[in-house]
């Protein structure tokens, strides 16, 4: 009797003590899953994301795994499906186009997490995304190319045409006219996130047509490389590009997403977690940007500093009117600040730069 008693109780106790576990733990372990747009090794974009990735598993003890180059497809829907079999419960999926895949699985898994790209275009209980202001950092570099061309004609290779895309490249330009208003902005689309060789014959080409720093928004260095290779300057995007051209690298956007991950998963191993679309940047170092070339000088690093802190305050706007869309119409009014609700919306060029419209087929 007492034995069948003593048998009954611990297979009581290990069952409490799987269902506390809960499925998102091997051994004692929290299991973390991620889902790349590109490769590991872009240098950029996911190359940040899987620092982060590795981050949670130093400070954490978390298990993770990752998929990479999974495209923006249903292909996302099939992966996540795949982790959550194998018992994950945390998902990052770092890819603004996984989103509408990323609330149909959660709404599926309701006890399953999935922390997507911001910004949202839809939310379920169980589903975050993360972006930061990305525009801020892209006007600091803006100030540091407004300062640095000898040719007055600086280029930008962009991506997707999607608004905060958009709003980083009107922001650099914003910075640059602030220091240089007579510089001409030149953009070109590769309407791609990892696709190295037309990045490098898209920033070929606006060196070719007179300008002698490029700056972009692309998951590898493919642009800067091309300026140092015509003995020309770049501007970094993603993380630091410093070491694939030292002599060009003037300095770039860098995104850092460990303490937001690892705040949101230890929110979740705490049993919290907020649905919602959360926007980083400067002021928590989500956003921040990488060393300067030393031929920048200090009199530019200093306004380069000045400008950050007053960013970083709230002195200091970016997308304050007057400005004008590329037909010349006003889409802010003088006075008139943008709200980060205006800012997601953009669809237009700011007056002023050559290209094509981010609304051009």
């Amino acid at each position: 009797m007492r034995t069948a008693l003593r048998l009954t109780v611990a297979i009581v106790v290990l069952v409490l003590v799987g269902t506390l576990a809960g499925p998102g733990t091997a051994q004692g372990k929290h299991k973390v899953a991620f889902i790349y747009v590109g490769p590991v090794g872009d240098a950029g974009w996911t190359y940040q994301h899987d620092q982060a990735r590795q981050y949670l598993e130093q400070t954490l003890g978390v298990e993770t795994k990752f998929v990479e180059s999974v495209p923006e497809t249903a292909e996302v829907a099939r992966v996540e499906e795949q982790f959550i079999r194998q018992g994950f419960t945390v998902i990052f999926a770092t890819a603004f186009g996984y989103q509408n895949f990323n609330v149909q699985v959660a709404k599926k898994h309701p006890d399953v997490h999935i922390i997507g790209i911001g910004p949202a275009i839809g939310l379920a209980p169980n589903v975050k995304t993360i972006y930061g202001r990305i525009w801020e950092g892209r006007y600091l570099t803006g100030i540091v190319a407004g300062k640095m061309t000898k040719a007055n004609t600086i280029g930008f290779v962009a991506a997707h045409p999607i608004t905060t895309v958009v709003a980083g490249v009107n922001a650099f330009a914003l910075g640059v006219w602030s220091v240089n208003p007579n510089a001409k902005i030149k953009v070109v689309w590769t309407r791609t996130w990892y696709d190295p060789p037309k990045e490098k014959s898209a920033a070929k080409a606006l060196l070719d047509a007179g300008a002698d720093i490029v700056g972009q928004h692309q998951d590898t260095p493919s642009a800067l490389q091309a300026a140092a290779e015509a003995n020309k300057l770049g501007i970094g995007s993603e993380s630091n590009m410093q070491r694939f051209a030292p002599s060009a690298y003037l300095t770039g956007t860098i995104w850092d997403w460990r303490q937001i991950d690892a705040g949101i998963v230890q929110g979740l191993m705490s049993g919290l977690f907020k649905s919602e679309d959360y926007y980083g940047g400067l002021v928590d170092k989500v956003v921040s940007l990488g060393p300067f070339n030393p031929q920048v000088p200090p009199d530019v690093q200093a306004l380069v500093d000045q400008r950050q802190k007053a960013i970083v305050a709230g002195t200091f706007q970016i997308f304050k009117g007057p400005l004008r869309d590329q037909s010349g119409k006003v889409r802010v009014a003088a006075g008139k600040t943008m709200t980060l609700a205006e800012i997601l919306g953009f669809n237009w060029l700011l007056q002023g730069i050559e290209g094509q419209s981010p609304t051009a087929k």
